[in-house]
């Protein structure tokens, strides 16, 4: 077996920020070449099979941009994988130990105490498993583009014609791949990315990594994921669908879910500002779980969700299983409340009570909920006809008004709180209803609305006056 030392040893000096490149060495016996960048907090990111040579990787504009962002406020660590880049070539145990085993190698040869841990597509499930082993050193779990499952990304038709075509054409692969996963209207950089493969490993060696990518499943573990989680996605990433980043979040206890805009799965390509600035708000946000925001004061929006139906859902489907439904909705609904101002006021076991400064804001929150939830539904569908099974909907009602509520102990109370909630008891699943005077303090801002008429509510004598939201493309 090659040592890494025997193929090269690259030290950096040319700039203050640039890193020097240092060994770790695992278990096994395995050399793992890994640097760092920037002071702070340490954030480890682990590597995935691909583009492995933290040699190479820098001299790239973007992704040496991207590296230097993130290590200005933290102390950046990367490291090659095992049989890829500067680390040790010629190996075949890619396994799911061995892979955790690289991250314990690095994380204990800087001795680091508690940090943040990065996973990125395939090591997604190896920091997964390194946080359930190691739950004290993880401070937060951030996720991208990432899966539990292999086989719930990829069909087996899928992966014979991957290993089919590494066999018969290496170079025609790195260009196939590197467009699926850049983006396809990112040309420039999918070649850069396919000439990277190829120089970072050999075409038998990603094959034996490949094989034993397909046997990874911590999907048993998300329950025991005991950091902080935030799960990111691009929406419009082809090899992995919106499906699998929900699936996630709603497995891994209290996860946050951002969903960005974009179809490429590398990190520094597309809008890097949004992604670096979520980053930045989850970390600071502490290590231990904070407090509700205080309330605002004055004129706010209040908004209910419902989940329609949970107590018959809970008796078909079992308490686990309803379990998973109530994290995808809690994880939609928290993604959007963060995206559009919202505060999260309490959660009512099947439902969220939030409050806005900005019924514009309100109203936008509600729409993009609702979008979310129809994703979601639809690639329910669509697995269950593959499948052939009988798909879960997760079938949200969602009620607006707005007035001036009492704030006291991080709570809102008052009419304008009651109203809110049974304008919400009104709506159906997949629905938003708005009082009058919502629609009124939207009046100008491009929103349609449905007429419903007077409406008794509740415990009011008057009848209120309701209007419904439209929120489908084309209504």
């Amino acid at each position: 077996m090659q040592t890494a030392c025997e193929l090269t040893r690259v030290v950096y000096n040319s700039a203050a920020m640039e890193p020097r490149i240092q060994y770790a060495k695992t278990t096994d016996g395995v050399s793992i070449a890994f640097f760092t960048l920037g002071e702070g907090m340490p954030l480890v990111s682990a590597p995935h099979v691909g583009v492995n040579h933290i040699q190479l990787e820098w001299q790239w504009p973007e992704y040496r941009a991207f590296l230097e962002r993130l290590a200005q406020k933290a102390r950046l660590v990367g490291y090659d994988l095992r049989g890829f880049g500067l680390s040790d070539r010629g190996l075949t145990d890619f396994s799911l130990d061995a892979r955790v085993a690289d991250l314990e190698a690095v994380a204990d040869r800087l001795q680091l105490d508690r940090f943040v841990l990065f996973g990125n597509n395939d090591s997604g499930p190896v920091t997964i498993a390194y946080a359930t082993r190691h739950p004290e050193r993880v401070s937060h779990l951030v996720l991208w583009c990432a899966w539990a499952r292999y086989w719930d990304v990829f069909s087996a038709s899928q992966y014979d014609a991957i290993r089919s075509l590494v066999d018969r054409n290496w170079e025609l692969y790195t260009e196939t791949v590197a467009h699926a996963s850049a983006g396809w209207s990112e040309s420039e950089a999918a070649s850069r990315i396919a000439s990277l493969l190829r120089q970072c490993v050999a075409p038998e060696v990603y094959r034996a990594a490949a094989q034993a990518t397909s046997e990874f499943d911590v999907t048993a573990l998300l329950p025991h994921v005991r950091s902080p989680t935030l799960v990111f996605h691009r929406r419009e990433y082809p090899l992995v669908g919106v499906d699998i980043a929900t699936g996630l979040a709603s497995r891994i206890p209290d996860a946050r879910l951002v969903l960005l805009e974009g179809a490429s799965a590398i990190p520094f390509l597309g809008d890097t500002g949004a992604l670096s600035r979520a980053i930045d708000e989850f970390l600071s946000e502490g290590e231990e779980a904070t407090a509700l925001a205080p309330a605002p004061s004055g004129l706010v929006t209040i908004l209910f969700t419902d989940i329609e139906g949970s107590t018959t859902l809970t008796q078909r489907l079992g308490d686990a299983k309803a379990q998973e439904v109530l994290r995808t909705h809690n994880a939609i609904v928290r993604e959007a409340l963060k995206a559009h101002g919202g505060t999260e006021v309490k959660t009512m076991g099947d439902g969220f009570m939030a409050s806005f400064s900005s019924a514009t804001r309100a109203l936008e929150c509600a729409i993009a909920m609702q979008r979310a939830f129809a994703e979601h539904n639809e690639a329910l569908l669509r697995q269950a006809q593959d499948e052939h099974t009988e798909p879960v909907e997760v079938r949200v009602r969602i009620g607006l008004n707005a007035g001036e509520p009492i704030a006291e102990d991080e709570d809102l109370f008052g009419t304008a709180v009651i109203l809110a909630a049974r304008v919400a008891a009104k709506a159906e699943g997949g629905e938003i209803l708005a009082s009058d005077v919502v629609r009124q303090l939207v009046a100008g801002k491009g929103f349609l609305f449905s007429d419903r008429g007077d409406v008794v509510l509740r415990g009011f004598e008057d009848p209120a006056r309701l209007y419904e939201v439209r929120w489908r493309e084309g209504e």
